[in-house]
């Protein structure tokens, strides 16, 4: 097997393994997000149990995509976390936060309200540090010599707020209709009124976007509207106008579990979308996944253990989704 195939592989699996951590942590990070609107109590517990036998799974894919890119894409790793060194601490910290607070909230009742309200402050950090990430990354990083040569803050800028602020909603919109499928009564409720706006909002996100980036560079214009390769990238917004429509069709026809899986869809196109504007680079417009690329060897090394893996952790997760499969109870932690 060529180096080229090992790499485009490699794309392929670290791409697959940060969809699957976006896509998973995604909506229990958005039910983070939405918590402080919830009522204090049943309506708090039960989302809170509608993600407690998943969401620590969910992250796996957190590691593997980091470990990931360190172990085959090395350059890309010494360049991207130099430049980003304050969103991903802030990312870790919340991470870490709400994790604690989801363990401590059931454990420490008379503190609860300080829990429920670290659940909620590190579930909003760490998404939108992911969301700053990337709107980074998608507008360049200074590069000399195989280095970042930018300063501390080269991550800040317009378009990297309105990434954070697109993938918070985008988040909040996924944690919204995951509760429509796992809770009833007054949580399902609350939870279809603020898809409601949350779909909206998540659509005008995605619009700004999507405008904006051709803006950061000709290359990014290109790829999206010169021909012949027009015919080929107009069928994304295409579908994302489908999938929206079918989004607020379900929820007027009260479906519990189709609104999630258009969610679903809107951020799998969002992701196509992404490849499209990036490839093939691991750092946009200066170094190149074959750039970036460890030795075949250890590519191939490296896949082998891979190839074990992925099966074992999507049959444990898949195995998990299923056993609770049912609605979220409400009393005490599950």
């Amino acid at each position: 097997m060529g180096s080229l195939d090992l790499t485009l592989i490699w794309a392929g699996i670290i791409g697959f393994a940060v969809m699957a951590y976006v896509v998973l942590d995604g909506f229990d990070l958005g039910i983070g997000i939405l918590f402080a609107t919830l009522a204090v109590g049943d309506e708090r517990d039960r989302a809170m149990n509608s993600i407690a036998p998943v969401w620590d799974g969910n992250e796996t894919w957190l590691v593997m995509g980091g470990g990931g890119l360190l172990a085959v894409f090395p350059l890309a790793y010494a360049i991207i976390l130099p430049a980003t060194y304050p969103l991903i601490i802030a990312m870790l910290l919340g991470l870490i936060f709400r994790g604690v607070a989801f363990e401590f909230r059931w454990r420490h009742p008379r503190h609860r309200p300080l829990w429920d309200f670290a659940f909620s402050l590190g579930s909003l950090v760490a998404a939108f540090a992911q969301g700053v990430t990337l709107g980074a990354i998608l507008q360049g990083i200074r590069v000399e010599n195989n280095a970042y040569a930018g300063g501390w803050l080269d991550w800040l800028s317009p378009f990297s707020m309105l990434t954070g602020v697109a993938v918070v909603i985008g988040y909040a919109l996924l944690g919204a209709t995951w509760l429509i499928w796992k809770t009833e009564g007054s949580n399902q409720s609350h939870a279809r009124r603020a898809a409601f706006w949350l779909g909206i909002g998540t659509l005008v996100a995605l619009a700004a976007v999507s405008a904006a980036t051709p803006f950061l560079s000709y290359d990014y214009w290109r790829r999206w509207f010169a021909m012949p390769g027009v015919l080929l990238t107009a069928q994304v917004p295409v579908l994302v106008v489908i999938c929206a429509a079918t989004f607020f069709w379900s929820l007027r026809a009260s479906s519990e579990r189709l609104p999630f899986l258009m969610a679903l869809a809107l951020f799998l196109l969002s992701f196509v979308g992404l490849g499209i504007s990036i490839y093939p680079y691991a750092v946009p417009r200066t170094v190149t996944i074959w750039d970036a690329a460890a030795p075949p060897q250890g590519q191939i090394f490296l896949l082998v253990g891979t190839l074990i893996i992925i099966p074992l952790i999507l049959a444990y997760t898949s195995w998990a989704y299923w056993v609770f499969r049912g609605k979220a109870g409400g009393t005490g932690y599950h």
